[in-house]
């Protein structure tokens, strides 16, 4: 009995599945990646590469929000460098329109850098973290699909295996069969072999014929399971694990598309804040008022005083009786008497109020001029006022609290507030004090301010000469932070008349008679050409009284004399003596 088998057999199934059902599901699955069975490496290969385009992306998102961060950063340290500096001369500087308008800017700019850092938070949050996560989970379902994918093609292969094996078996099997059967038939025809013999070669032929027959049977069996084993793997486990893998690679693709709609969403969510912020910078720009700046600027450094009038024509067709006129701007007083010299300095003097700006300068502002002063002593009348009113509500605060106290010992001792009440009563006493003060120089300043006197017009055409002729070389060294005028002891910028042989004929006139004595009440170091300082206590002869423009002439020896501010000093006038000024005035007019 002869057996043969091909390998065509062996790979077909005994029982064929219906060609019109394969048909449709081989259509069914067209569309998926079932028909890939063959590409197994290929599409683990593939879904790699996915992986590692998704982490490509984080990266990309990571860096961006790195560059946002590091703009915002960067667009606070501008908005902050750019800060004006409090109590100094730039923050007084942000009261015009237009650098108001700037500072509006810087603000608006820090509000902008803000936006950015919402940008960098929400991508983190909402992109890199989230996409992180997800990768974690991706590359553990990748790992499980094509684990089944392995374990489901060695079970393949072991059933393929199994197959070949019994496929061998049964073949050899069939071969022992046709030898016993052949030796059978040569010992069956044979004459000389005994009966015993022959039936002994028979039996092992029956033998070898049952082995074959079972290793057929088992072979039929193994070949069909395998069959079955081999179309539940290529239409069944096969194109599961990969519709799964399939739907991972298909929701990774889904996911980097939703990442990159949230990552243009993030911006755009800002765009109406940016937008704003860019409409504040537009309306702080529109609202520059140069009108408004430039009235800013004539309060600013307005001085309270007039124009000086004009010049009378001196005659000097006869020397020695020259007439000295009330406006002529050779003698800064005006009380036709000539400038006195001190310490062979020239006869011509700076303004009174042109003063160094050395250190704080006095308490009541009277270095300033009047207008200057005005605001000044308004201001910290103001500032006063507002310390008052905290400290006073802090003393309210403090007395419901004891009264609370009071009522209600539990809550705590009311004894322990008293020394703290006392303290803000004395400091409310104390700046009570203060404004008394400030508000007798504001009422000294403002009854001052509307006499425009002949005196301080010529003081003022005096100054105003000499600033013309000096702004372009000291413009910035005359003007002090606070509004006061500076003056530079240098050749460039000290203003100097120069003296003359006509005005040397001057020089030896009798000194000024005194008309009262004066009592220092503050040291006043006179730095200024003009001014002569005193010590607090001293006692100095008045040689001309205050003209209305802060400054009185005092006089402590024969070469020493100069002004002080009035307010610096206390004045006792003889009265027969000022009565002799008075009159020695008008002769000399």
């Amino acid at each position: 009995m002869e057996f043969s088998f091909s390998r065509r057999d062996i790979a077909r199934p005994l029982k064929q599945p219906n060609r019109l059902i394969q048909r449709t599901t081989e259509q069914s699955v067209l569309a998926s990646w079932s028909h890939l069975q063959d590409q197994f490496d290929n599409l683990e290969k593939h879904t790699q590469w996915g992986i590692d385009v998704l982490e490509k992306y984080i990266k990309f998102v990571k860096e961006r929000t790195e560059i946002e961060l590091s703009y915002a950063k960067q667009l606070r340290n501008l908005s902050k460098k750019y800060q004006p500096k409090k109590n100094s001369k730039e923050e007084e500087e942000y009261r015009y329109t237009s650098t108001k308008a700037f500072l509006a800017t810087l603000n608006e700019m820090n509000d902008y850098a803000g936006q950015h850092e919402v940008i960098s938070e929400n991508m983190t949050s909402l992109i890199t973290g989230e996409l992180t996560r997800y990768v974690q989970e991706l590359k553990q379902e990748r790992k499980s699909h094509f684990h089944d994918g392995r374990k489901a093609q060695q079970h393949i292969e072991t059933c393929w295996k199994q197959l070949e094996a019994s496929k061998r078996r049964f073949e050899r099997d069939c071969k022992e069969a046709d030898r016993a059967q052949q030796y059978f038939e040569k010992m069956d025809a044979d004459i000389n072999v005994t009966k015993a013999d022959v039936e002994k070669a028979r039996q092992q032929a029956q033998l070898r014929h049952q082995m074959a027959e079972d290793s057929k049977a088992e072979y039929c069996s193994t070949l069909q399971k395998f069959n079955s084993e081999q179309h539940d793997h290529y239409y069944t486990h096969i194109p599961n694990i990969f519709q799964k893998i399939q739907e991972m690679e298909e929701r990774r693709i889904v996911r980097i598309g939703e990442s990159m709609k949230t990552f243009a969403e993030v911006d755009r969510q800002v765009i109406p804040i940016i937008g704003k912020c860019l409409d504040e910078i537009t309306k702080a720009a529109e609202s520059i008022d140069h009108k408004n700046d430039s009235q800013m600027v004539i309060e600013a450094f307005k001085s309270g005083f007039e124009p000086p009038g004009d010049v009378d024509f001196e005659d000097f067709t006869q020397p020695m009786k020259r007439t000295v006129s009330e406006s002529s701007l050779s003698n800064s007083r005006g009380d036709g008497k000539s400038e006195p010299k001190f310490g062979g300095k020239s006869k011509g003097k700076l303004w009174p109020f042109i003063k160094k700006n050395k250190g704080a300068g006095p308490e009541d502002f009277s270095n300033l001029p009047p207008e200057q002063r005005r605001k000044k002593l308004q201001q910290k009348v103001d500032e006063l006022n507002k310390d008052i009113q905290k400290e006073m509500d802090q003393r309210d605060a403090l007395t419901k609290m004891k009264d609370v106290y009071i009522k209600n010992p539990q809550m705590g001792d009311p004894a322990s507030v008293d020394h703290r009440l006392a303290e803000l009563g004395q400091n409310i006493e104390k700046l009570r004090l203060e404004v008394q003060k400030f508000e007798g120089w504001l009422a000294e300043v403002e009854g001052r301010l509307p006499m425009r006197t002949e005196q301080a017009r010529r003081q003022s055409g005096l100054y105003e000469a000499q600033n013309t002729s000096a702004v372009n070389s000291c413009a910035q060294d005359r003007e002090s932070p606070d509004g006061s005028y500076t003056e530079e002891q240098s050749q460039e910028t000290e203003m100097k008349v120069p003296a003359t042989d006509f005005d040397d004929e001057f020089d030896d006139e009798e000194p000024l008679p005194t008309i009262g004595t004066c009592k220092a009440l503050y040291t006043f170091e006179g730095q200024n050409e003009g001014t002569i300082s005193v010590a607090e206590g001293e006692m100095l002869y008045v040689i001309e009284e205050d003209k209305g423009d802060g400054w009185t002439r005092i006089r402590r020896n024969e070469d020493e004399e100069g002004y002080v501010p009035t307010s610096y000093v206390e004045v006792y006038l003889d009265k027969n003596a000022k009565d002799v000024y008075k009159s020695l005035q008008k002769i000399s007019e």
